[in-house]
């Protein structure tokens, strides 16, 4: 397998983090998301996804793309350990748990929508900062909820075991962070994404330790 990433990337993190868990090998090609205009952009990456966007995940010659999809590929066909509960409403919590972040905050949040709001809209960085915590302090007031208030929420999102919905969580965290956002109000979250990174999967798949960092 061949995966397509950028250290930053929240999407490619989340997929750096479940090769970890499943114990998947995969040879890392960097696509840097600034340098040269953005190398996504470039054809030779353009024609391996059209869409320019990381992660991208080769395997037996097929090119996969969005995060999500390439989880639940991991999750078939690297069954162990499972990243997804046994039964039915486990599997239906964890999904909608982890699509608050992919689907209602992150694509509020990715540089691409940033850059757009830059470029077309002139919104200076003050205001794209704050385009920027208000999404997530919105997401994660919701998640905060959702987390605290259900008995399903053990040391992970959901039970003990981490799950697609952790692997979503932590990689936001690490943005709320880098853009400084005041996390005190979400102890739940907090509490979550540090038990994460006491496991090794989740801390080698953190940014810093990417060889493309810096």
């Amino acid at each position: 397998m061949e995966l397509y990433t950028y250290f930053r990337s929240s999407a490619a993190y989340r997929v750096r983090i479940a090769l970890n868990l499943k114990g998947a090998k995969a040879d890392y090609r960097y696509v840097h998301l600034v340098k040269d205009g953005g190398q996504q952009h470039k054809p030779g990456y353009l024609a391996v996804n059209p869409q320019g966007l990381v992660p991208a995940l080769v395997d037996h010659g097929q090119v996969l793309t969005q995060s999500l999809a390439i989880i639940e590929y991991l999750e078939e066909t690297h069954p162990q350990p499972p990243l997804l509960p046994k039964d039915p409403l486990g599997r239906a919590r964890v999904r909608a748990l982890a699509q608050v972040v992919a689907c209602d905050i992150h694509p509020l949040n990715n540089s691409r929508l940033l850059k757009y709001l830059e470029r077309e809209l002139h919104a200076d960085e003050t205001a794209r900062n704050t385009w920027y915590r208000h999404w997530v302090v919105e997401g994660f007031t919701a998640l905060e909820k959702l987390l605290a208030g259900n008995s399903r929420t053990g040391k992970f999102c959901h039970g003990d075991q981490p799950t697609l919905a952790d692997i979503c969580l932590v990689p936001q965290v690490f943005n709320a962070k880098r853009f400084e956002i005041d996390l005190a109000p979400f102890p739940a979250i907090r509490r979550i994404h540090d038990h994460c990174l006491t496991l090794k999967a989740f801390t080698d798949a953190t940014p810093e330790k990417q060889a493309d960092a810096g």
